[in-house]
């Protein structure tokens, strides 16, 4: 997976999949961008749940969501929240790029969809396997 090509049409599937309205594509699309057993990664939960594990002395816990039933609740609760109601699309942010091979970064926004505005945003680190579906995705939510 080392042309640009290749990298720009999965960074794009990847951003569709967390906009897709229709359950039966967003599924198909999930199961077109991701490994059977592909694992997302939130880095740095939200507050509320740092604010939990540090009152019980535990470290900041990744969470983790792992193959396409898994992922496929995760992009659906994604989309009920935030692009459903009408108030907002996820966006990629700049072109994709290549880390490493089999390993790119997208940069991607989540905009107004009344104003254009951008009012929020990530990284996500994806790691590829052999046929260049997603491995790994390690998602940075408000890195600029």
């Amino acid at each position: 997976m080392s042309n640009a090509v290749d990298v720009k049409h999965l960074a794009d599937r990847y951003v569709a999949q967390w906009n897709e309205p229709h359950p039966a594509a967003r599924s198909a699309l999930i199961r077109e961008v991701w490994a059977p057993d592909g694992i997302q990664v939130l880095v740095d939960p939200p507050e509320a749940i740092r604010d939990a594990a540090a009152a019980l002395a535990f470290p900041v816990p990744p969470l983790e969501v792992r193959g396409h039933d898994a992922l496929t609740a995760r992009v659906t609760r994604a989309y009920e929240m935030f692009v459903a109601p009408g108030e907002h699309v996820f966006e990629a942010a700049e072109e994709p790029f290549l880390l490493l091979p089999g390993v790119l970064g997208i940069r991607w926004s989540m905009v107004s969809t009344r104003t254009g505005e951008r009012v929020g945003g990530g990284l996500d680190i994806l790691a590829l396997d052999e046929e260049g579906r997603v491995r790994t995705d390690h998602q940075f939510i408000g890195t600029d």
